[in-house]
C-alpha cells in the first residue's frame, strides 16, 4: 500500500501556539525553526522531524525572533524586553529594554550585533557577547520618526520601515545617520520590508495588496528599474478585495521571492522578470509570516488570523512545513522570439 501524498499545503507541525503567531524563521545551519507567538511564547522546532524542542514563555507577546547560531536566538517582546535565548540550556537572559513593546529584532552576522526596532520609534543595537548587567550590551539607540514596523539586514546594509511610510537605510558601519531617508512609494501603511539577497535593493509590501521593489543606487539608471505591482486581491461580483501583504521570504538559491496575505494565500515571484511564478493552494487562514530552509528545500508558512476583517470566528493557529520543488522557485528563462529574417 503506498503511502497518502502530503496535503496541498504541507506537513502541519504538532504543538502549535496558542495564540497568533508574529514570526518564524529557519536556521542558517539546520532545519531548526523559531516561531514567536502572542501567545508570550517562543518555540524551537526540528521542521524535518515533527518535534517541538524547547519553549520559552515572556511576561508579554512576542513580536518577533531570530537566530544567533544554532544553538541561540534572540526575540523581541512587547513586555519592552530584548532577550538572549540558549537552547539546549532552556536559559534566557535580558540584553535590555526599550520604552514600548519591541516590534522587530535581526542579527547582523556582518557587525555581530543585535538589531531591534520598537514602539517607541527607537532602533537599538546591542551586543550580545557584552559583560552581563543593565543596559551593558547597548552599543547605540537611533531615533527614528516614527514607530518601527519592520526592518531587514543585507551585508552591512539596514533598512528599517516605520509608521508614516518613512524608510532609513543605514550602513551599520556608521550608524550616526541614515545613509538615505525614503518615503515608501505605496499609499499606505507599510507591513513588511526585505532585503534582496544580491544586497541591491529591497522589496516592500503594503496593507493595501502591493509589492514596491526599490534599489538602493541613487542613480537614474538604477531608479529606472524600481516598480511596484498588486497582488493578493480578489474580484467576486465587479467588487475588489484587497489584502494585507504580511509577509516576504525570499529564496535562499534562486532570489525569487515569496509573499504571505491575509488572503490564504502564498505566491512565488520573479521579480527579475516581473512574473508570478507559483502559487499554492489556499491555507486555512491569514498568512502571517514565511521563511524558506538554508538550502531552500522547505518553506515554513504561518496560518495564523491576522485580523484584517476584525474579530471574528477563524481557524486555529498553524504552522506548514512544505517541501519546494524547482520549478515553484526558479525563473523560467526568457523565450527569445524566433522570428524568420
Amino acid at each position: 500500500m503506498t503511502a497518502a501524498p502530503p496535503p496541498p499545503t504541507g506537513r502541519e507541525l504538532s504543538s502549535p501556539p496558542t495564540d497568533g503567531i508574529s514570526n518564524l524563521r529557519f536556521s542558517n545551519h539546520s532545519d531548526h525553526l523559531l516561531v514567536s507567538s502572542w501567545d508570550k511564547s517562543v518555540r524551537l522546532y526540528d521542521a524535518s522531524a515533527d518535534k517541538l524542542k524547547v519553549q520559552f514563555v515572556h511576561g508579554g507577546a512576542v513580536l518577533d525572533c531570530c537566530f544567533h547560531d544554532n544553538s541561540s536566538g534572540f526575540s523581541a517582546s512587547a513586555d519592552h524586553t530584548v532577550r538572549r535565548l540558549v537552547f539546549d540550556l532552556k536559559n534566557e537572559v535580558i540584553l535590555g529594554r526599550h520604552d514600548a513593546p519591541v516590534r522587530c529584532i535581526d542579527y547582523s552576522y556582518a557587525t555581530g550585533q543585535v538589531i531591534t526596532g520598537s514602539w517607541d520609534k527607537d532602533l537599538k543595537c546591542w551586543d550580545p557577547r557584552g559583560a552581563s548587567g543593565k543596559e551593558h550590551c547597548l552599543v547605540g539607540t537611533y531615533t527614528q520618526p516614527e514607530r518601527v514596523y519592520s526592518l531587514s539586514l543585507v551585508g552591512n546594509r539596514l533598512v528599517v520601515a516605520t509608521a508614516g511610510r518613512h524608510v532609513n537605510v543605514y550602513d551599520l558601519r556608521n550608524m550616526s545617520q541614515p545613509e538615505q531617508q525614503r518615503e515608501s512609494s505605496l499609499k499606505y501603511q507599510t507591513r513588511c520590508v526585505r532585503c534582496y539577497p544580491n544586497g541591491t535593493g529591497y522589496a516592500l509590501s503594503s496593507i493595501e495588496g502591493r509589492v514596491a521593489m526599490e534599489y538602493f543606487d541613487l542613480s537614474e539608471a538604477s531608479q529606472s528599474k524600481k516598480y511596484a505591482f498588486k497582488c493578493h486581491r480578489k474580484s467576486e461580483a465587479g467588487r475588489d478585495t484587497v489584502y494585507p501583504v504580511n509577509a516576504i521570504a525570499y529564496h535562499p538559491i534562486y532570489g525569487t521571492f515569496a509573499t504571505g496575505g491575509g488572503d490564504g494565500y502564498v505566491n512565488v515571484w520573479d521579480g527579475s522578470n516581473k512574473k508570478r511564478l507559483y502559487q499554492y493552494a489556499k491555507f486555512p487562514t491569514s498568512v502571517a509570516a514565511l521563511s524558506f530552509s538554508r538550502d531552500g528545500r522547505l518553506l515554513a508558512v504561518a496560518s495564523s488570523y491576522t485580523y484584517e476583517e476584525g474579530d471574528k470566528p477563524h481557524e486555529p493557529d498553524a504552522i506548514f512545513v512544505r517541501s519546494v520543488g524547482e520549478v515553484e522557485v526558479k525563473p523560467k528563462p526568457k523565450v527569445l522570439s524566433n522570428t524568420a529574417t
